[in-house]
């Protein structure tokens, strides 16, 4: 397993939409645990394949105290989302030293390809439907501050740009 590194916002690639996975090789298990590395050595919540230059519908997402419990999903699609809101601090290393308060649907119910290659649908709620939101938005090729009104994001923006991270 290997930490990789992080592609740099504006990368293009964050802009990009992941390519769907065919098929769960070893070579997509082997990126999933290098995926898992990353998150861990962030640490962070979540991972999407675009974040380390993997344009593919891969996303790890562990929200657990004691870690280890690393859910790993390709092709995840949200099938329904809670009508009731939750606020959470959202950041990402792409982008590091900026985060900002970002409201999503409470619970999330995803059908995605697990790691035995089988479809499975599966609830995630509280920081797990924000980390799995978040992902999903990597794989789509937003940004957490796509969320934002447009003037929060000019802000944020500019806030990197003055620390010189853009």
């Amino acid at each position: 397993m290997t930490v990789r590194p992080f592609v740099p916002y504006p990368d293009k690639r964050l802009k990009t939409v992941a390519a769907p996975v065919e098929a769960i090789t070893d070579e997509i298990r082997a990126i999933w645990d290098d995926m898992v590395e990353t998150m861990d050595a962030m640490p962070g919540y979540g991972l999407a394949g675009p974040q380390i230059g993997v344009m593919q519908r891969l996303a790890v997402v562990d929200c657990s105290d004691e870690r280890g419990q690393a859910v790993r999903m390709a092709n995840p699609e949200i099938l329904h989302a809670s009508a009731k809101l939750r606020e959470h601090e959202e950041a990402s290393p792409n982008l590091p030293g900026l985060s900002a308060v970002i409201e999503r649907p409470r619970a999330v119910t995803v059908r995605f390809i697990n790691e035995a290659g089988e479809v499975v649908e599966q609830d995630f709620v509280n920081l797990w439907a924000t980390s799995v939101q978040h992902q999903i938005d990597h794989l789509n090729g937003k940004m957490y501050f796509d969320n934002l009104s447009r003037l929060k994001r000019e802000r944020l923006l500019k806030r990197a740009a003055k620390l010189g991270i853009t």
